[in-house]
């Protein structure tokens, strides 16, 4: 069997370490749904982080009460994407702990930012029933969600041998009644199948570490140098998370559902050494087409194969198939002639008339995300969860690591319901993690478990505490599920800042690793022509069983304002009738509010929605059973 060779991301950290990353903004979820306790209940949820139990953020509220088993009673902020002609911009935040940036001589380190879309749909796409009907079957399998459950999905995995027959009988199973309706789902169970039969790439640096035969008679994709005996973490494939940029298509699905529209995943940065940029952007697969090795197309054989290159394919009886990468695909627009018209008009998106894999029969219309951006990581010390130092005109000095994110426009005008991860890798210097490869495993010159160091001379060495299966090594956050709204007509052609809250209920050491409340951005900048979406949420669980609720109001409960200060020193606000800031404020999705009613729903955090009461906002929203977790999520201009 043949191998890739790949200069792959380098995955992490120096020694012996149990390090974390966390997403600030957006909440990160670090594996947590609704727990009241300061540990998350289940690390494997959704996806290996490789963090703290600690960290992380409850899933939003939409009323007062807890969501409980109610999905409908979830909140997902809702964010306005870009437009063609001007971003929506969302500030990305997050703290790693074994440092970063140029120049940091200790490690090395790059940061992957990436986001995975579908249709939004309505409530009735959600997936309520366990029914083994094929269309409740395919919203259990396809639908992104956070769940009402702490547990993973279930998983039955295929055996050596394993015949087309038994296959199917097996995937049925996975799809009927492995894949559970109260449980988060990110990636789907057919990626991760695929996952368990591909062989890993053994080109890859693996030191010493001994990664086990899966059951199918080899190693396969789903166990990594840090993973090596094949933990499951969702429907999450190892490799793919382990490494940078992956050398498979990550595409969710065997053929594009025109309903789901499941997006692969999207790459939106890449933060490291800037001299690999033309590289990373080469082979991201946002404009890059991938192959992967397609045993069969029959509705009565299994699909993929282990190879990982061509020529392994063709030996095993399979074609190597070319897959793009898509943002969407515009179903309305159904000739050629047609989508080149729409491309058009296009912004940063590459709109194109192709076939979406090359043994497709017919062509459609794929609008392609833009080329993901590559920039320098923020420099941050070692050992430190906390601030960075930056390098762009868009982070202010001391703060937590930022990346402004320009949200995806989709030209299709369709609700997008999404998730975003951020991956912190970091990797030793005792190396050079770029060019190592598999003809350097078992080599204790290069790096060796636990080496004895005689640093006396005398034959009387140190052990020194050195896991090689954490000398390469990948952390990861993701925000719990999120909206991407259509814009509305008189957003056209205007920036948007998105302007949210940070941080939970608690004091600085009962929120750790999470932080105390703060806006994000904290400073901002905007002209008269641009627009600023207000909108945050929290949770009505979180007290950490009475042990993390140092705060004001009812236990457990996260709760923000916005008040208007005479001056940044001072601990007083203005009472709005002398607050000057809202008179020119208005709101473009609720025209009937004037400032005073916005600055109302603001100050009251959703207890009252506005002074005289809109046909969008009531007066009281709490006389409904609301006071939500969330504010009303308000896009104003000044």
């Amino acid at each position: 069997m043949r191998w890739l060779t790949v200069v792959a991301l380098v995955i992490l950290a120096s020694l012996q370490c149990w390090a974390d990353t966390y997403l600030q903004n957006p909440r990160g979820s670090n594996n947590r749904l609704d727990e009241n306790t300061a540990n998350r209940k289940n690390a494997n949820r959704l996806f290996d982080s490789q963090n703290n139990d600690k960290g992380g953020y409850n899933t939003g509220d939409l009323f007062k009460g807890e969501f409980g088993s109610h999905a409908r009673r979830q909140y997902s902020m809702k964010y306005y994407g870009s437009g063609k002609d001007a971003a929506s911009k969302l500030m990305v935040e997050w703290t790693n702990q074994h440092g970063c940036g140029r120049d940091n001589t200790k490690l090395e380190c790059n940061i992957v930012i990436q986001y995975m879309c579908m249709n939004n749909g309505t409530d009735d796409d959600y997936p309520f029933s366990s029914s083994k009907s094929t269309d409740e079957v395919l919203k259990r399998v396809l639908y992104m969600r956070d769940g009402t459950s702490t547990n993973t999905q279930d998983y039955k995995a295929p055996n050596k041998g394993e015949s087309d027959k038994k296959y199917i009988s097996r995937m049925e199973t996975n799809y009927e009644s492995r894949v559970s309706k109260t449980r988060g789902l990110h990636e789907t169970v057919w990626w991760y199948d695929m996952c368990r039969y591909r062989e890993a790439n053994g080109g890859l640096f693996t030191a010493d570490q001994d990664l086990d035969e899966d059951n199918v008679g080899y190693v396969t994709a789903s166990r990594t140098r840090q993973n090596s005996d094949g933990d499951r973490s969702g429907y999450e494939c190892p490799e793919e998370r382990d490494y940078f940029p992956y050398w498979v298509p990550t595409l969710q699905t065997e053929h594009h559902d025109e309903d789901a529209q499941r997006t692969p995943w999207i790459d939106a940065a890449w933060l490291g050494d800037t001299s690999k940029c033309s590289w990373m952007k080469k082979n991201s697969f946002n404009r890059n087409a991938k192959y992967r090795c397609v045993l069969s197309t029959e509705s009565d054989e299994r699909k993929y194969g282990r190879s990982i290159d061509e020529a392994s394919c063709e030996e095993e009886g399979g074609s190597w198939v070319k897959f793009h990468s898509f943002l969407e695909v515009l179903t309305d627009v159904t000739t050629e002639s047609d989508c080149k018209e729409a491309a058009k008009s296009e912004g940063d998106n590459n709109i194109f008339w192709d076939k979406l894999r090359s043994d497709d029969e017919t062509e459609v219309c794929i609008v392609q995300a833009p080329i993901m951006e590559c920039t320098n990581a923020p420099w941050t010390r070692v050992n430190h969860l906390g601030n960075a130092y930056g390098y762009d005109k868009h982070f202010r000095t001391p703060n937590a690591s930022r990346f402004e994110f320009d949200l995806p426009y989709f030209p299709s005008g369709d609700a997008k319901r999404c998730v975003l991860r951020l991956r912190y890798n970091i990797s030793t210097t005792d190396y050079d993690g770029w060019n190592t490869f598999s003809d350097s495993n078992e080599n204790d010159d290069v790096i060796e478990n636990d080496p004895e160091i005689d640093v006396f001379g005398d034959g009387n060495g140190f052990e020194l505490a050195l896991n090689t299966a954490q000398t390469g090594r990948t952390f990861q956050d993701r925000s719990h599920i999120f909206q991407v709204l259509p814009r509305t007509d008189d957003m056209a052609g205007k920036t948007i800042y998105n302007l949210n809250v940070r941080g939970k209920r608690g004091n600085i050491v009962q929120t750790f690793p999470a932080t105390e409340y703060d806006f994000v951005p904290d400073h901002l900048a905007i002209t008269k022509d641009d627009l600023v979406h207000v909108q945050w949420t929290g949770s009505n669980s979180h007290d950490n069983n009475n042990d993390g609720d140092a705060g004001e109001g009812k236990d457990g409960t996260d709760r923000s304002n916005i008040l208007q200060m005479n001056d940044a020193s001072e601990s007083y606000p203005l009472e709005i009738k002398e607050a000057s800031f809202w008179d020119g404020v208005r709101s473009l999705t609720d025209p009937d509010a004037d400032g005073t009613d916005i600055a109302i729903g603001l100050a009251s955090a959703g207890y009252y929605c506005s002074e005289k009461g809109t046909d969008n906002c009531p007066k009281d929203m709490s006389l409904d059973g609301l006071n939500p977790a969330h504010v009303p999520y308000w896009r104003v201009n000044n």
